[in-house]
């Protein structure tokens, strides 16, 4: 069959059909279906297990790690004000890799079967389906791997001293964006800041796929602009 002929059958697990959409993924995956049931993604119960997450096993797992990490450089010697601007500077070097990641891992074009397949896990998933509440989070079996390296490269670009709070902050800055991500999607904002971040993040989903990849904020997309433009803009420019 062509690939682009290729017709995912949504009642059926999808990760193994989608990658059959060869050129056709990209358009496909950024048409989201508006439910806040999600679909099946393998007919084995355990790997569709590993699949699902609640948002709140993300702080309950990691903040005691932050916390232990903390407590490791404050017993190395570092003072409290030290440890305090070293868990910014680490919630800062997240925000860096929020962004970067979003924008050129998560969004990467693929055409290829594996690639497509890769992806839909990855991401791709998450624009199909927006609201699936159990696979807003990162499996934090994933995120135990991907710490490892994070902590070896620490250890190289800092002292024994700063490492620990460094990967501390980092990680801090993570659980935030993750239950920050949730909250955008599934929450019901009640002030200023809240209302215009949801609505910054919806408009990445449902309106400019390719722009707005901050999610706890628009700083990096207005330094590598992609910051989107407003409606009201849009309109001035086809004026």
């Amino acid at each position: 069959m062509v690939a682009q002929e290729f017709t995912v059958d949504l009642d059926k697990p999808l990760v193994f059909q989608v990658g059959h959409l060869g050129e056709a993924y990209q358009e496909w995956v950024h048409q989201p279906i508006v439910s806040k049931e999600g679909p099946r993604f393998f007919k084995s119960d355990f790997w569709e297990f590993l699949t699902l997450n609640r948002w709140y096993s993300i702080p309950i797992i990691w903040l005691p790690v932050v916390c232990w990490y903390t407590a490791k450089s404050f017993k190395m010697g570092q003072s409290p004000p030290q440890i305090a601007t070293i868990l910014v500077l680490g919630i800062f070097i997240w925000s860096l890799m929020e962004y970067t990641l979003h924008r050129f891992l998560f969004h990467i074009k693929t055409k290829s079967y594996w690639g497509n397949t890769l992806h839909y896990l990855l991401h791709g998933c998450h624009h199909k389906h927006p609201q699936d509440g159990l696979r807003l989070v990162f499996p934090p079996t994933a995120t135990a791997i991907l710490l490892v390296p994070l902590w070896k490269i620490l250890n190289l670009i800092s002292t024994p001293m700063v490492a620990p709070a460094l990967f501390a902050g980092i990680l801090l800055g993570y659980v935030m964006y993750d239950c920050t991500h949730y909250y955008l999607h599934n929450g019901q904002p009640r002030n200023e800041i809240s209302k215009s971040l949801k609505k910054y993040h919806l408009n990445h989903h449902f309106r400019i796929q390719t722009k707005g990849f901050g999610i706890t904020s628009s700083l990096w997309d207005s330094v590598f602009g992609t910051l989107p433009q407003t409606k009201s803009h849009e309109k001035e420019r086809m004026q």
